[in-house]
């Protein structure tokens, strides 16, 4: 459309510079008048906005009107009535971060009641919803209610209705409400997510700063966002834009069904920029129907921690390739304690399905139903090992064992692997870490205390530096520790030095 307006624009002066021409030349030979020229006769032109070929493969572009028609009553503004600390709101961004003196002072200045307390104001916040069921059952986001004292659903016809909240799930940042309906409530499905695939079309609608029923289109972007929203992302990142209000509100696809429910933006500057993400709807669906019968998500437990698996610590824990979760450290008196599971044991498969990384695995697990027996295959010494575990009900609150980090009574050093240690009643803590080496690159700082290095248990640093001295006898390109840090453990593989 750019180039062809000056071409038009050319042509059609052309015939002005002609005749501008003739008259001077009559004019100055006497030969030709101004009387004596004609216009020339124009050839019947199209308008440029006519019906071509391209145009008619344009038309074939969706258009979402009649996906909104049908969808739209469905999807619901939430106003949701909360407290707040009076200053808060006001106040200032200090330049000293958070946690410091500073920052202390400055709420110190907040204003208090009679009881020295800080005062407390009522303020307003909003999101989105959507009905899935006729009687009213309403799904948001976690932290659109959450410490809401009253919370409202505006209708698509600007009617309001007041909502109690079912259940909750921080985990997912999910929550269901319900209405008491005076007649059937207009609702949507949810639709399969597995479908989905990165450049298909996507709709969101939805109450973007407070401006209900706003509807905007884009393509999903990616699939399996980690955000670090909970131990459980798995995000849709699409690029129709989602802006604050629209937290809560579903995601279509072409088809009209609930592929993912927004819950977060990447933003620099607060407003869209194109990078949105929703949770997907077989997650949603889920957690969703957990609520509703039973207020809250019941997950299984398996009682490890664990982390992802390099290509260093593959090498050393002679993996063909980077897969599963590393178990850095098993609960006691957990499922995996009975069941034997130990801290280096690797989770390769789950019930048959293979578990790629961490995520898989505490996707999988938190899926399992708790009282049954699962199917867990490990990689130990070099082989896979198949297990069955009875898993549990994930606990509310799970007590972490301390590192008794007492003071050193001997003190050794490995070179190899830059590291100064002194033995501990607990294993060998690291004194001192060289800067320049791999174990600084891969964070072990000092305090760090060795537990077991190449499976094996450590107890002074003579074990240290004996396990080394074997790694490099059996001819290993690296020893792996098993570290604990205040209250976690974790594997780290370091190179072993041929020299």
């Amino acid at each position: 459309m750019t180039n062809s307006a000056p071409r038009h624009g050319f042509s059609t002066l052309r015939p002005l510079r002609v005749a501008a021409a003739l008259a001077t030349a009559g004019i100055i030979g006497g030969a030709i008048g101004f009387g004596a020229w004609t216009a020339p006769a124009f050839a019947e032109t199209a308008p440029l906005n006519a019906p071509t070929q391209q145009r008619t493969e344009l038309s074939t572009l969706p258009s979402f009107a009649d996906l909104v028609e049908k969808v739209s009553p469905a999807v619901v503004s939430i106003k949701v009535v909360e407290e707040e600390t009076v200053g808060d709101a006001n106040m200032p961004d200090l330049p000293f971060p958070p946690g410091s003196p500073f920052e202390k002072f400055f709420k110190q200045l907040q204003p208090k009641g009679p009881d020295g307390k800080p005062l407390k104001r009522k303020a307003m916040a909003q999101g989105s919803g959507f009905f899935i069921t006729a009687d009213g059952y309403v799904v948001t986001n976690n932290h659109v209610v959450q410490g809401g004292k009253d919370i409202t659903v505006v209708l698509n016809d600007s009617s309001e209705l007041k909502a109690k909240l079912v259940g909750r799930d921080q985990k997912t940042d999910l929550a269901l409400l319900k209405v008491t309906a005076p007649k059937p409530m207009p609702y949507v499905a949810f639709g399969d997510s597995d479908k989905l695939r990165v450049g298909d079309w996507v709709l969101a609608v939805g109450n973007p700063f407070g401006l209900g029923g706003t509807v905007t289109s884009g393509i999903v972007s990616a699939r399996g966002r980690e955000i670090g929203a909970g131990p459980y992302d798995d995000f849709l990142q699409i690029d129709a834009s989602i802006n604050r209000g629209n937290s809560g509100g579903p995601t279509f696809d072409i088809h009209g069904a609930v592929v993912g429910v927004n819950t977060a933006i990447y933003s620099p500057t607060g407003g869209s920029v194109g990078i949105g993400f929703a949770i997907p709807s077989n997650i949603a669906a889920h957690v969703i129907s957990e609520l509703r019968e039973h207020g809250k998500v019941t997950r299984g437990w398996l009682g490890v921690s664990i982390q992802p698996v390099d290509p260093d610590l593959a090498a050393s824990l002679s993996l063909d390739k980077p897969k599963g979760a590393l178990v850095a450290e098993v609960t006691p008196a957990s499922p995996a304690a009975k069941a034997g599971i130990q801290a280096g044991d690797v989770i390769v498969k789950l019930n048959g399905k293979t578990m790629n990384d961490v995520r898989d695995v505490s996707r999988s697990v938190a899926d399992l139903r708790p009282g049954t027996n699962a199917s867990v295959v490990l990689w130990r010494d070099g082989k896979e090992k198949p297990i069955s575990v009875a898993i549990a009900v994930f606990p509310e609150k799970l007590e972490a064992a301390s590192a008794d980090d007492s003071a050193p009574s001997a003190e050794g050093t490995t070179q190899s692997l830059g590291l100064a240690l002194s033995q501990s009643d607990d294993g060998v803590v690291v004194q001192s870490v060289d800067p320049n080496s791999e174990a600084a690159e891969k964070g072990i700082q000092a305090g760090d205390v060795i537990v077991k290095i190449s499976g094996k248990d450590v107890k002074t640093p003579a074990d240290v530096v004996e396990g080394v001295k074997q790694a490099k006898k059996a001819d290993k390109q690296s020893v792996l520790l098993l570290l604990r840090s205040q209250d976690q453990q974790r594997f780290v593989a370091l190179t072993v030095n041929k020299a």
